[in-house]
C-alpha cells in the first residue's frame, strides 16, 4: 500500500538528511541575500552563522543558542532584518523548545533580554541620526521605542512554546505507546497463566489417575498375592512408597503451573535438600543397585536454589544409572568447599548409549541456572561421571 503526501512528507522530516538539506538551503539562501543587500562585515559573519549552524541542530542542539545569538547580533548591528536571519531565529528558538536544552522560562527570558538590547542598540544609533525625533527614554511617547522588542518577545514566545508543545507531544505518544506494550505483556502473561492452567488439567487427567493406580496395586498386592517372600513384599511396599512420592511431586508442580508465580511459592511443598541425599540412595538401593555417599568438608547452609538443584542432578544421575547400567555400583560424592559446592557421581557401568533424552541437559540446566558447570561422559576408569560445580 503506497504512503500518502503527509506519511512521506513525515518520514522525510524524520530522515537525517533533513536538517542538513535545510540548513544547507538556508544558507545558500542567505548568501544569494546578502548579494542583493550587502552589508557591515559583522551583519555578514551573524547572517551566515545563523543559518549554517542549523545544519547541526539535530545531532546538537545546544547549537541553536549559536543561531539565536548570531542573528541578534546581526539584527543589532545593522536596522534591517534579514529574511534569512528571521527564518533561522524561529527555527533556533523552535529546536531549543523542541529539544528542552534549558528550561522554557529561562528560554524567554534569555530571548527578551536579547532582543530588549538589539532595540537598545537600534535606539542608541537613531539618536545619533541627524534629523530623527528621539524621544528621550523615560519622557513622553518613549514607550513606542521598545515596540521593537515586544514584537521579538512575542515571537519567540510562539516559537519556544511550538517546540516545547511538539516535545510534550511526542513523550505523550511515547507514554503511550509504552502503556500499549505494558497492556500487551499483561494480556500475553494472563493467556500464559491460561495456558498453564490447561496443561496442569491435561497432566492431572494424564498422569495422576495412572500413578495413583500403581500405588494402590502395589500396595494391595502385598495382601492379596499369596505365597510372598519378605524382599518382594518389601519390593512392592517401596514401589507404592515411590508412587505416592511421585504424586506428591506431581500435585506440587501442577500447583505451581495453575498458580501465577507471585503466589505459587505460597501454595508449594517444602523443596528436598541435600540432608535427602541419604534417603535418596536407599531409594536407589531399594529398587537393586549398589550406591555409596561419600561427603567431604564442613556442612554448609546452602540457598534453597543451590540445595534443590544438587539433590536433583544427584536424582538424575542415579536415574540414568539404574536406567543405563542396572545393578552397578554408584558412588555419590559431595565437597563443601569454601566457595563452591562439587559434585561427583560416577558408576562403574557402560553409561548412556546413543541419545540421552532431556536428563543430562536437565542437568546442565540445573548447574547453569545457579552459575555453574557439569560435564558428563566416560569416566578415566571406565564407567559415566558426572561432574558439576555450584559455586556461591
Amino acid at each position: 500500500m503506497s504512503s500518502s503526501p503527509r506519511q512521506r512528507f513525515l518520514a522525510w522530516i524524520a530522515a537525517p538528511s533533513y536538517p542538513w538539506i535545510t540548513g544547507g538551503a538556508l544558507t545558500a539562501f542567505a548568501v544569494a541575500e546578502l548579494f542583493a543587500y550587502p552589508g557591515s562585515v559583522t551583519i555578514a559573519i551573524g547572517v551566515l552563522l545563523s543559518a549554517a549552524s542549523l545544519m547541526w541542530r539535530r545531532s546538537c542542539p545546544p547549537v541553536a543558542v549559536l543561531t539565536v545569538a548570531a542573528g541578534l547580533v546581526s539584527f543589532a548591528a545593522g536596522s534591517s532584518l534579514y529574511i534569512c536571519t528571521i527564518i533561522s531565529g524561529l527555527v533556533g528558538f523552535y529546536t531549543l523548545g523542541r529539544h528542552r536544552v534549558h528550561h522554557p522560562a529561562i528560554l524567554l527570558a534569555g530571548g527578551t533580554l536579547g532582543s530588549l538590547a538589539v532595540n537598545l542598540a537600534h535606539i542608541a544609533g537613531w539618536s545619533r541620526q541627524d534629523g530623527l525625533p528621539v524621544p528621550a527614554l523615560g519622557g513622553p511617547g518613549s514607550l513606542g521605542l521598545f515596540a521593537e522588542a515586544f514584537v521579538l518577545s512575542v515571537v519567540l514566545l510562539g516559537a519556544v512554546s511550538m517546540g516545547d508543545a511538539v516535545r510534550a507531544r511526542e513523550e505523550t505518544r511515547q507514554q503511550r505507546a509504552l502503556a500499549q506494550a505494558q497492556l500487551i505483556a499483561m494480556e500475553r502473561q494472563q493467556a500464559a497463566e491460561a495456558e498453564r492452567a490447561a496443561i496442569a488439567r491435561e497432566l492431572h487427567d494424564i498422569v495422576s489417575h495412572s500413578v495413583s493406580m500403581i500405588a494402590v496395586q502395589a500396595e494391595s498386592a502385598t495382601y492379596t498375592t499369596p505365597g510372598l517372600t519378605p524382599a518382594a513384599r518389601e519390593g512392592f511396599q517401596q514401589i507404592a512408597s515411590t508412587a505416592r512420592s511421585s504424586m506428591a511431586e506431581l500435585r506440587r508442580l501442577l500447583g505451581v503451573l495453575r498458580t501465577p508465580q507471585v503466589d505459587a511459592t505460597a501454595l508449594t511443598a517444602p523443596q528436598p535438600t541435600l540432608d535427602h541425599l541419604a534417603e535418596l540412595l536407599d531409594q536407589h538401593r531399594a529398587v537393586g543397585g549398589e550406591a555409596e555417599l561419600k561427603v567431604t568438608g564442613e556442612r554448609l547452609a546452602l540457598p534453597a536454589a543451590w540445595e534443590l538443584s544438587a539433590y536433583r542432578i544427584v536424582q538424575e544421575a542415579l536415574t540414568n544409572a539404574r536406567k543405563h547400567a542396572p545393578g552397578a555400583r554408584t558412588v555419590v560424592e559431595i565437597d563443601y568447599g569454601s566457595d563452591r559446592l562439587t559434585l561427583r557421581i560416577r558408576d562403574n557401568g557402560p553409561g548412556p548409549t546413543g541419545t540421552t533424552g532431556h536428563g543430562l541437559t536437565g542437568m546442565r540446566e540445573r548447574a547453569e541456572l545457579v552459575g555453574g558447570r557439569l560435564s558428563a561422559g566416560r569416566g578415566p576408569d571406565g564407567g559415566f561421571l558426572v561432574e558439576g560445580e555450584l559455586p556461591w
